[in-house]
């Protein structure tokens, strides 16, 4: 009687096993599975701020997480070399005006004048040797003289005719200015001393950094008063105009997602919804995304990465870099 109990309660329990196992499978079979959830974050393009000239921050007009629009003045940098070279450039373009201002206008009255005197006094002695050279040409003739007369009022003209040609030359330069090409010089050396003030400017301008896009200020280096050297970043800006959307899909989720695939995301910190469209889908290189499933006598699938643009810019304003992207 005893054996008879004991395997009616064997069976009982076997039946009750067999039961909920029944209804194990009834409820995985017509229960809904769970969506399957692909979830990648916001990224968006940064630029650095930095400066052309070796410099000491002055004044920092923004600080981390301020919103700046382009054309925002950023930082301020002090830099006393930078105005000591405009004072040089300044000075070279003032002596390369004068030099060309001396050029164009020529000798001095005075020098003019004093040249023409010149001449007309070679003149005068010229006169004089032609008409002495005349009285002792005709006394030789007549024998009066002897020929060295002669040769010694003939060398004395030529010689006054050359004094003469010379301060004629003289005046004339005088009178005509400086050469066509000693102005040239003159004002390529003007051009060059303004080209100099220019570079230096270029400079100055250097000392008062902008924003060159829409953004937000993620990181500011250095302090108030901290040199800073050629080129070196000064503060870092994520561009809220140029957001995407980057998510790791496994391959066996890619099927009809596509180049120009349009779809919706969700975005948890905004708790708002957005359209985007797939820009790119590149596969992943690191043996890391690969997901093995060989041991279930399937395939080991691999991991893409998948960027994705919004399709209205006005959509991405409060979207931050690092925010959660979903794709239900």
């Amino acid at each position: 009687m005893a054996k008879r109990t004991k395997l009616n309660n064997v069976l009982i329990i076997a039946l009750v096993l067999l039961g909920v196992m029944a209804m194990v499978i009834l409820v995985g079979i017509f229960l809904p599975k769970p969506r399957e959830v692909l979830q990648g974050q916001a990224e968006t393009s940064d630029y650095r701020i930095s400066s052309k000239v070796p410099s000491r921050v002055k004044e920092l007009r923004v600080k981390s997480g301020d919103r700046v629009k382009a054309g925002d003045t950023l930082v301020i940098m002090d830099s006393p070399e930078v105005e000591a070279k405009m004072m040089q450039a300044e000075a070279a373009e003032a002596a390369a005006k004068a030099i060309e201002e001396k050029a164009r206008n020529g000798a001095r009255q005075q020098e003019i004048q004093g040249a023409y005197e010149l001449w007309q006094k070679a003149q005068a002695g010229l006169e004089v040797a032609q008409k002495t050279f005349s009285r002792v040409s005709r006394l030789y003739d007549e024998g009066v003289i002897p020929a060295q007369k002669r040769d010694e009022a003939e060398a004395q003209l030529k010689a006054m005719q050359a004094t003469e040609k010379a301060a004629r030359s003289q005046y004339e330069m005088a009178r005509e200015g400086a050469r066509r090409e000693d102005k040239a010089a003159a004002a390529a050396q003007v051009a060059r001393a303004q080209g100099a003030i220019t570079e230096v400017q270029g400079y100055q301008k250097e000392t008062v950094l902008l924003a060159t896009a829409d953004g937000t200020v993620t990181e500011i280096f250095p302090k108030v008063g901290e040199l800073v050297g050629q080129g070196a970043p000064i503060m870092n800006i994520a561009r809220t105009d140029d957001v995407r959307f980057i998510f790791n899909v496994r391959e066996d989720f890619l099927p009809g997602m596509t180049v120009g695939t349009e779809m919706n995301i969700y975005l948890p910190a905004v708790d708002r919804e957005l359209k985007v469209k797939v820009s790119s889908i590149n596969v992943m290189g690191s043996y890391a995304t690969w997901k093995a499933t060989k041991a279930l006598d399937q395939y080991d699938l691999k991991t893409f990465e998948v960027t994705a643009y919004p399709e209205n810019k006005e959509d991405i304003k409060d979207v931050l870099a690092g925010m959660t992207a979903i794709i239900r």
